[in-house]
């Protein structure tokens, strides 16, 4: 029960500090930084999980991690008579520093949640696992979100109370039943079975899916850029699945 308690917990904070970020900071800056947790869980794995990282997954998390750069800088790079890039300047002064440090700290226990799956999840089957790390996130992150008293139903707009819209609330649904029990609990079985260095960089197949959906929904044609980092991190996660299974 502790252990659940605590991937609960790592999971709450990794929430609740990464979303923060993207308020303090620049997406850039904040994708980048949380997209460094599969660097995160290489590194603490060999001595929490007595895991032995093979080179080629470590060839692996570089190249997803280096798509995943390519894919966050898409929005500041363009193509045409050369590569120009503008990265906004003070990303490391005032609100910047702590909206990076929070997406760092989203990272790190983005990491913890996963190394706790990995040493838990072989021993409990996955809807008990599930039931007490979702419930224990839950209910962190009900208490945060109630000391800063934020509200359940509706948000200030230009200073008047609005209750939320029914779109917001299939939203709300939607991330509940989507990323969330689909896309966690699919991770959370993985760890069942795999390191969990093999399943955190499949974490960083999330800018390729966002790509997809953003050219099928809003019609956002993907940029040269963000197309050559989505092949490297499907790569990345292809070298590193076989490294994995041994095949």
């Amino acid at each position: 029960m502790g252990w659940l308690a605590g991937a609960g917990l790592f999971l709450a904070i990794h929430f609740a500090a990464w979303i923060t970020s993207l308020e303090m900071t620049t997406v850039f800056s904040s994708v980048v930084l949380v997209a460094t947790t599969p660097l995160w869980v290489a590194l603490v794995s060999p001595f929490f999980l007595n895991e032995k990282i093979p080179a080629a997954i470590w060839w692996g998390v570089g190249l997803s991690l280096a798509g995943s750069l390519a894919v966050a800088a898409s929005g500041m790079c363009v193509i045409g008579g050369g590569l120009k890039c503008t990265l906004t300047p003070q990303l490391w002064t005032g609100q910047n520093l702590t909206g990076n440090l929070l997406a760092l700290v989203g990272a790190w226990c983005a990491a913890g949640y996963m190394i706790i799956g990995r040493r838990v999840r072989p021993s409990l089957p996955l809807p008990v696992y599930t039931l007490g790390v979702y419930g224990s996130a839950a209910l962190a992150l009900l208490a945060m979100a109630a000391a800063s008293g934020a509200s359940f139903v509706g948000s200030k707009v230009t200073g008047q109370f609005q209750p939320f819209s029914a779109l917001t609330w299939i939203c709300i649904a939607g991330l509940a039943i989507g990323p969330q029990l689909l896309g966690h609990t699919s991770y959370n079985w993985a760890l069942g079975y795999l390191p969990a260095a093999s399943v955190s960089v499949a974490l960083l197949g999330e800018p390729v899916g966002t790509t997809i959906l953003a050219f099928i929904i809003l019609k956002e044609m993907p940029s040269l850029i963000e197309l050559a980092g989505g092949i490297l991190i499907l790569v990345g996660i292809y070298i590193t699945s076989r490294a994995s299974t041994g095949s």
